[in-house]
């Protein structure tokens, strides 16, 4: 089947104008918040058409909080193997939502099969492993455009149009009375001490800032007269508890497996600390005044869309930096470890003193 082809069964299929549209995202932290954008731009374009969005269990707290999403679909497929009775599952169940339209955001093949199982009319994303028949929406050029974001948005544009230089913010919206329920179960209330959020984890050794700087960052915001909480998944608990051992009284471990835990406290914090990780766009969406710390990553292609209180990089000429690679090839670890504790310390009193 050629092109042409793809275009005619799309003429041929034409939702109506009311049919859903789902969203297929990668489902990294990061990258899931990062698609936040595409359901900003449908709702502009189709403000009619409910918009629900593909999840794992652990990504589909962050869905509560979107403005503009209908609903999760919450169904975890299995890795590294085709499991073909669970795409036919996955697909029963999509089917019974009558979607007029898909946006597969993964370039897989395994990523565009439930949807086309299911018979959704307008299946659109890129090429990627030849998903000739699977996608029928055929997009070209994902691998000219060097930012996430642009790859994500451009599915929701009509095929050729050009793409925006300026794209809308992911949001997060945290409803008030929730949030004040969660401060009541943490500690009784607010003490009236400023928090700030870190996020010590990352994936990838490469992208961690080293847990003694936390520790140290840790103690002096603490006598400073600030609450301090280490928020992140249970692979990072061990991360916390290195960190939180530095001044017990004042240092709490957040970590578990409940992303909505990390959201709330991310959204009551007055700043945040992180490492280019999920949790560091999760805490800009929600407008908190986050402190991004980038070592082996570029900001530019990796930083959230929205706006920072600051971009921690090294000042030292590293000429294997950006690499981009989880673990750095030299063992070395300099474009992390030469970033100064002093450093990130007064960002974040900058970001607090704003905030105040």
């Amino acid at each position: 089947m050629n092109v042409d082809s793809y275009q005619q069964s799309i003429d041929a299929a034409v939702p109506a104008q009311d049919d859903p549209i789902l969203i297929v995202p990668y489902m990294w932290i990061g990258d899931f918040v990062r698609c936040h954008t595409v359901v900003k731009l449908l709702k502009e374009r189709f403000p009619q058409r409910p918009i629900d969005v593909l999840t794992t269990a652990n990504a589909a707290p962050l869905l509560d909080y979107m403005p503009g999403v209908r609903k999760g679909i919450v169904y975890d497929l299995p890795r590294k193997r085709l499991a073909l009775a669970e795409h036919r599952t996955l697909a029963a169940r999509l089917r019974a939502e009558h979607y007029g339209r898909v946006l597969v955001m993964p370039r897989t093949w395994k990523s565009a099969l439930a949807p086309y199982l299911a018979g959704i009319p307008m299946r659109t994303g890129f090429f990627g492993e030849a998903r000739l028949g699977l996608i029928n929406d055929l997009r070209w050029g994902e691998r000219r455009l060097a930012r996430m974001v642009d790859r994500c948005a451009v599915l929701a544009l009509d095929r050729g149009e050009p793409r925006s230089e300026k794209w809308p913010l992911p949001q997060l919206v945290v409803p008030a009375a929730e949030l004040a329920a969660w401060r009541q179960r943490q500690n009784g209330g607010s003490d009236g001490r400023p928090a700030v959020a870190l996020a010590p984890g990352a994936v990838g050794p490469a992208k961690r800032w080293p847990s003694g700087y936390y520790a140290d960052l840790a103690r002096r915001l603490a006598a400073e007269g600030c609450r301090v909480w280490v928020v992140g998944g249970p692979t990072e608990t061990e991360l916390a508890g290195e960190i939180v051992a530095a001044d017990p009284v004042n240092l709490r471990d957040l970590t578990g497996r409940d992303l909505r835990n990390a959201i709330f406290a991310l959204a009551a914090a007055q700043a945040a600390v992180s490492n280019d990780s999920g949790l560091l766009h999760v805490a800009a969406a929600l407008r908190t005044p986050a402190i991004g710390i980038f070592g082996p990553t570029s900001p530019w292609h990796w930083a959230p869309l929205n706006p920072l209180a600051a971009v921690i990089e090294t000042t030292g000429e590293l000429s294997c930096r950006p690499c981009h690679k989880p673990v750095c090839r030299f063992g070395h670890h300099r474009c992390m470890r030469d970033i100064a504790v002093e450093q990130v310390f007064a960002a974040a009193r900058l970001a607090l003193a704003q905030r105040r």
